[in-house]
Order: structure tokens, then sequence, then C-alpha cells
């Protein structure tokens, strides 16, 4: 049996991400043969390998959803439109997220930032677990006082970061720093209290706040993923890990939990049933807490095609424009079970691979006679037990030009089928679809049941953001839920000079969902911790903000860019009235 170590952020090991199925972590260490695991919840572990006997990474090797998917960042006024002010300047609504919690997944935080503090100087930062920081990790107290361990990274709990704000140099005590500015923004945007002279202030400024940063994705994964050596990604067995934390923090302080989570993915069905979203459709059955989910940024970049081939047609072809010198990318076909596609290729030089053989479970590796490409097929049936059907292709070094990719209907019924490159920034822009369909783009996690999805829109002239992803769902559940303002918001910068806090602007979804997020939890404060509505939950909220939302009577609702309309708190405390 390996021997688990404080260094299973490193490397040398490869993270494997299992359904524990009840299984306890004696049983669980005999199955793998392994005594380094962490627990997600009741249902999900990891199990960290060590990366030399992992090798090689395949679907053959490892089942497709053991293998962490990548997930990449969704990059006033704006409080304004929304209906929050409104709400804080009328007496018997102005609940500003008073003991209740916002927890952000992200890239850490700046947290001498003042407007991270309570009025008295103190900070309103609960705890903090950087997962970057060396250690053999640290233990919390779970349900019903059983220790819950976290393998790596650090934690800095309130009395650990006011120390560090009373020190001359704070990072002396609390080295945890957001070197890259996305999820200080978010907390800005959600969390931020009051500056007067930038005449600024977060949707909940009276909340508590808890933060993860995130370590970035390991070697082994860019290397399996092709990911550009530039590409900000994430694991997702690090956001699983990040949610339970979360989790057991709001516990720690007895008080309402609201995830934001800014990031997103293209790998998966897009019907909310990988990892990840199952972990927070798990949190259905828990009361207070809720998750927000940025939409996606993906529209414009044409990398989702839908495709429709009859039984009766010898193949579907798909035009796919390939950039120079694409170090290569994972591309996903999906589609409903009974039915079954198989597929083949015509390279830019003309080099045409015949169909592939359904082989279900095992690699297909093709080397091209005329280029230095390789591409492996691996076709899967029934993915984590749903009625699905993938076709996952790995392209290596692909010679840049046009492809076409050929879809066989091996057995086809509706003969609807869906492909998606990769996130935006996970590769280039040279690379896309010619014939790309903009809808179906909701990213992952943002596709699951139970987070509160949101698109962006431009509040200064009422326009849709040109990039904000499309639903629906790919099993047609209505996404996104809502809008909120996403386009050239105003926020927190990062501070280059120690003792000066500029401020800057960002776009996309995820600045959407960070007000959102902050507008849930004033929900929370105000039905659950001042007892207006004790028996709030997610549901509940869900239906509050989509039932209050602006809505432009030229347009129908819901519908696939604005969900039930734009986010108007003031008119959801409205709609309870009524």
């Amino acid at each position: 049996m390996n021997v688990c170590t404080s260094q299973v952020a490193g490397e040398e090991y490869a993270d494997f991400i299992f359904r524990s199925s009840g299984l306890g972590l004696e049983e669980l260490s005999q199955t793998y043969g392994n005594n380094c695991i962490s627990y997600v919840d009741g249902e999900y572990a990891i199990v960290h390998q060590l990366l030399k006997d992992s090798l090689p990474i395949s679907v053959e090797n490892h089942s497709y959803l053991s293998i962490p998917f990548l997930y990449g960042l969704l990059d006033t006024t704006s409080m304004e439109r929304s209906g929050i002010l409104s709400t804080f300047q009328q007496p018997a609504l102005n609940s500003q997220g008073e003991q209740t919690i916002i927890g952000f997944i992200d890239t850490g935080i700046d947290y001498q930032n003042p407007m991270f503090r309570s009025p008295s100087g103190t900070t309103r930062i609960l705890g903090i677990w950087d997962q970057t920081l060396p250690g053999g990790g640290f233990q919390m107290e779970g349900t019903h006082g059983i220790p819950f361990s976290f393998l790596y990274g650090q934690e800095y709990v309130q009395e650990n970061i006011n120390a560090a704000l009373a020190d001359p140099n704070p990072l002396s005590i609390v080295p945890s720093v957001d070197t890259v500015g996305h999820g200080t923004f978010l907390a800005g945007i959600a969390a931020g209290g009051p500056t007067p002279t930038q005449n600024f202030t977060g949707a909940s400024p009276a909340c508590y706040i808890g933060v993860v940063k995130l370590k970035p994705v390991k070697q082994y994964l860019r290397d399996y993923y092709l990911l550009p050596e530039s590409a900000d990604a994430y694991q997702s067995n690090d956001l699983m890990m990040a949610v339970a934390y979360l989790r057991l923090l709001a516990l720690r302080h007895r008080m309402p939990l609201v995830l934001c989570i800014g990031l997103g993915t293209n790998q998966g069905g897009h019907n909310g049933y990988s990892p990840f979203s199952q972990v927070l459709n798990n949190l259905q059955q828990i009361l207070g807490i809720s998750a927000v989910c940025a939409g996606g940024n993906e529209v414009g970049f044409r990398h989702h095609y839908f495709g429709r081939v009859t039984q009766s047609s010898a193949f579907d072809e798909v035009e796919l424009k390939v950039g120079d010198e694409e170090r290569g990318f994972v591309m996903e076909l999906w589609a409903n079970l009974p039915e079954i596609y198989t597929v083949g290729f015509v390279s830019p030089t003309g080099e045409v691979i015949d169909r592939i053989p359904f082989r279900a479970g095992e690699d297909t590796t093709v080397r091209f006679s005329l280029e230095n490409t390789t591409v492996t097929v691996s076709y899967v049936a029934s993915i984590g037990g749903q009625n699905d059907f993938l076709a996952l292709m790995r392209f290596s070094a692909p010679t840049s030009g046009i492809w076409r990719i050929r879809i066989y209907p091996t057995l086809s019924i509706t003969g609807v089928y869906h492909l998606w490159l990769p996130l935006h920034g996970f590769l280039s822009d040279d690379t896309y679809f010619l014939n790309a369909d903009p809808f179906t783009t909701i990213t992952s996690p943002g596709n699951a049941a139970f987070p509160i999805t949101v698109s962006a829109y431009n509040h200064l002239n009422n326009s849709l953001y040109i990039h904000s992803s499309r639903g629906y769902t790919r099993d047609g559940r209505v996404k996104p839920d809502l809008a909120a303002p996403g386009v050239d918001v105003f926020g927190p910068g990062l501070s280059s000079v120690p003792g000066e806090y500029p401020m800057t602007r960002m776009s996309g979804s995820s600045v959407s969902a960070a007000h959102v997020a902050g507008a849930v939890a004033n929900l929370y404060s105000w039905g659950f911790v001042q007892g207006h509505y004790p028996q709030i939950n997610n549901s509940s909220i869900k239906a509050f903000l989509t039932r209050g939302a602006s809505r432009n009577p030229n347009f129908t609702y819901p519908n696939r860019e604005w969900g039930y309309g734009t986010l108007n708190l003031y008119d959801s405390y409205v709609s309870l009235r009524d």
C-alpha cells in the first residue's frame, strides 16, 4: 500500500475522482490499494496515486469521469440597476448580508483591502484555504464532531488574518495573495464594503467571507489535455474539495452559505451530470446553502456544433478550422443513448481515415502518414449511469487548415448530436467550427440543476454581453436562470503599492454571478437571520429572483439568452409581499 505523504498537491501525484458508493475509508483504501484519499461528501472521493503508477493517462486506463476536468476563469450603477441599492434605502428591506457567508472558489483574495473589513477595522474573512501553499494540510470538525481531513495547502482563520492586518509585515503571518485578481474582483462585487471616496459598494457589504484559492492544474493533466502553457486552469477535484471546505466553514460559524463560482468548462455533456455538478446538486438536501454560477462566455468563439444525421445518410461532415501551431485539443461528441455514432477524418492535406469502429472502453490511435498529427478516439456509453453516449477525440499536433470530421450514424433515431471544443483560452482563437451554433453553450457547472446560473448583460444600454453563453442545457432545462450586469463593471483591482487599492473594470458572466451571489446573501439575511421567512432555501430564492426579474415586453420568457429576465432584487422583495 502506498504511504500518503503531505505532497499530494505536487507533480508526483495524480488525482482521480471516484464515486465512493458508501465505502468507508478502509474499504476504499483496500479497493484502490491506497490510503491517500480525500472525501468530498457521502458520494464522491478523490484518490491520490503516484503518477508513475498511473501513466499513461487515458480513457482506456482510467474512466472518463475519474480524470479531473479543467476549469477556466469566466471573466455603482450596476448595483443600482440590479435593484440592490434600492433595498438598502428601505428600512424594512435593508438587509446587507448580515450573519451570512459568501464563499469564493477562485484565485484568492487581497485580504488587506479595506473593503473586506468591518467598520471596526477587523476582517470579515472567516477563513482562507490556500491550496497553493506548501504544508501537510489540516483538519476541520465535520458533522457529529467527526474530523474531516484536507491533505494539502494551509488554512488561515479570522484570528490569523486580524493578526496579519495588525502587523507591519502582514504576509509574514498570512502569506496568501491573489496574483491574478479575478477572485478579489468578484469578492468586491459580491461582498465589498462601501468606499465613499470611490463611490463603490458591493452587493452584500455586511456579509462574512470564505475563500478558497485554487491551485493551478498539474502538468500531467496539462499534457493530457494538450493545454497551452499560458492558460490558467484548475482541476475539478480541487473545486469539489473547495465546496467541502466552505460547507464546514459555514457549519463552524452556523451561518447560511452562498457559493460564488466564476469558473467553467466545456467538458462533459452540458446536462449537469459531471462530478463537480453532482456535488453541487447534492447540496439540495442541505438547508441554508445556495450556489450561484457563471453561465460562461462562449458565444462568438465558435466552439459548439449542433448536428443532425439520419440513418439513411452515409455520414454528416463537420468542418473544423485549426489554427497555426496549435498544440492540440480534446473534442467531445455527445448524444443520447441508444444512439451510437462513430467518426472518421479527412485531414487538410486530403488524407482520409475511414470510420473508426465502435469498441466501448478502448482507445484507438490513428497516426497520419502525411503529417505529424495523431488522433486518439475513445467511445464511451452510459457515462456515470446516465443515458449518454460520448465519442472523445484527442488531437495531438494537428496540422493547420480545414479538417473534416465525418460523423457516421451507427445507430441513429433522432440523429441529434453535439460537438464541443475546449473552453475559450484553452486553445487558440484560430481554431473553431466553420458552421458553429451559439446555443447550448452554458458551461459546467452552470448547466447543473441546483445552482442559480447567470448570464451577462450591459446595464448601461440593456444589451446582452456579446460573448454571454446561451442555453438551454442539452436535455432542454432552462438555463440561464437570469441575467445580471457583466460588462465593463467597476470593482477592486490588485495593489502594486502597499496601502494603495486601485479600482479596475471587468466583463464576463463571472462578474454577473457575483452580483447575484450578493443578492442571495441579502435574501438569506432577511429571511433566515432576521426571521421574515425562516424556511427560505435555494429553491425559494431561485423562485423569488426569477419572479422579481425585470422583463422586456418585446421578449418571450424564459429564453436562451436572458433566462427569466434581469436581476432586480427590489422587485423580488415586492413579489414576496404580493
